[in-house]
C-alpha cells in the first residue's frame, strides 16, 4: 500500500473576526491555488488515492476537499482527529485500519505531526527530522497496518516541483 502524506496548504495567519480559533483558519487564495496546482502534478504521475483521510481542522479539510476535486478517491473523504495536531502514528494506523487492503492512502495533515509519521512509518527514530513545507507531500509503501516493517519512502515533493510538474512540458507554473 502507498500512503501519501500531505501537509496542509498555505493558511491564513490570524485569528480574528470571522476566525475564532486555530482550528478555524482557511487556505489563503495562494494556498488554494497552490494546492490545486500540486494536485495537478500527482495527476500527471497517475497518482489516485482510494480514500483521503483528513485532520478536521478547516485548512486541511479546504486541502483534502481540493485533492478530492482533482483526483478522486473511491472512497471519498474521511475526517480523523488522529490527523489533528498532537495525533500519534498509532492513532492515524487504527483510522485508516479498515482500508488496510487499498491501494494508496491519503493523509492530510500538519506539521510538525506528518513529519513525525513519516519518520514513524519510515523507522527512523526521534533523531530524523522530516519536515513538510505547505502542501509538501511524500509517498511511502508499507507492505501493513501498521507497518511490521519500515516503510520504503518512494519519493518526497515539494509544492514547488510538484507545481512545476503541473505545468504543460514543465513551462514554470
Amino acid at each position: 500500500m502507498k500512503l501519501y502524506l500531505v501537509r496542509h496548504g498555505i493558511a491564513t495567519d490570524k485569528v480574528g473576526g470571522a476566525i475564532t480559533s486555530d482550528a478555524k483558519r482557511p487556505l489563503t487564495d495562494e494556498g488554494k491555488a497552490e494546492t490545486r496546482q500540486v494536485a495537478g502534478g500527482l495527476k500527471r504521475l497517475g497518482v489516485s488515492p482510494d480514500v483521503i483521510f483528513t485532520s478536521p481542522l478547516v485548512r486541511a479539510q479546504q486541502t483534502a476537499e481540493i485533492l478530492l476535486d482533482v483526483l478522486g478517491a473511491a472512497h471519498g473523504l474521511k475526517l480523523t482527529d488522529a490527523l489533528a495536531p498532537a495525533g500519534t502514528a498509532s492513532d492515524v494506523f487504527k483510522a485508516i485500519k479498515e482500508f488496510e487492503r487499498a491501494g494508496s492512502i491519503f493523509l492530510v495533515g500538519h506539521e510538525p505531526d506528518m513529519g513525525r509519521l513519516a519518520a514513524t512509518i519510515l523507522w527512523a527514530g526521534p533523531e530524523v527530522d522530516i519536515q513538510f513545507k505547505k502542501a509538501g507531500i511524500c509517498c511511502i509503501d508499507i507492505s501493513s497496518v501498521p507497518p511490521a516493517a519500515p516503510g520504503t519512502l518512494e519519493w518526497f515533493i515539494p509544492p514547488k516541483l510538484a507545481m512545476l510538474m503541473a505545468a504543460p512540458n514543465g513551462a514554470r507554473a
